[in-house]
């Protein structure tokens, strides 16, 4: 079974973002899984004299979500222009102890919802240049859903067609770097 870990950037109860995440668990091709990460909350602000052994249970929990993950999906709402603090203290955590850290290598794709038109494109640029420099494999792929209150009903299910095909082609991308990875890794050994 392939294992892909859902980020949200967005805390909020009914939260779009998490509702991407759901709906990206629904398209997901047979043999896939998603399992959206629900710690971001209680994880401390990031701070090296805390990075110790042993970590914070939460961090810990965090760090390894990833590392058995076989893919990363972030979905992030856009705070002021860019990322919100709790995604990026959340990516801050996992990229530690660097050059070890759970990200390095790892298949990752950025997708994002806000209420505004433009769907998060600037938090995703954002976000995708945090992960390049964690070491992360970034798919090139993006998937911006403004007008976000408009997608889902009233249960969260995306309602918009083109946006849930647009997602599965998000998700194809993000499945096939997952295998070439780990062909890359076979191969290798």
């Amino acid at each position: 079974m392939l294992r892909i870990l859902g980020l949200s950037g967005s805390l909020r109860q009914g939260s779009h973002n998490t509702n991407l995440l759901r709906a990206a668990a629904r398209l997901l091709p047979p043999g896939a899984e998603l399992e959206v990460f629900e710690g971001l909350r209680e994880l401390p602000p990031y701070d090296p004299d805390l990075d110790g052994d042993p970590a914070d249970p939460v961090v810990a929990q965090l760090r390894r979500a990833i590392a058995l993950a076989d893919g990363v999906l972030i979905a992030t709402p856009e705070y002021n222009g860019s990322i919100p603090g709790v995604l990026k203290n959340a990516l801050d955590w996992a990229s530690r102890p660097f050059p070890d850290s759970a990200l390095r290598g790892k298949p990752v794709a950025v997708i994002g919802a806000s209420t505004g038109m433009f769907g998060a494109v600037w938090a995703q640029a954002e976000l995708r240049k945090v992960l390049a420099a964690t070491g992360a494999r970034v798919a090139e792929a993006e998937l911006p859903v403004g007008h976000a209150q408009t997608r889902f009903d009233e249960d969260g299910r995306l309602t918009d067609d083109e946006i849930r095909e647009q997602l599965r082609e998000v998700l194809d991308l993000l499945v096939q770097e997952v295998v070439d990875s780990a062909e890359r890794r076979f191969a290798a050994a």
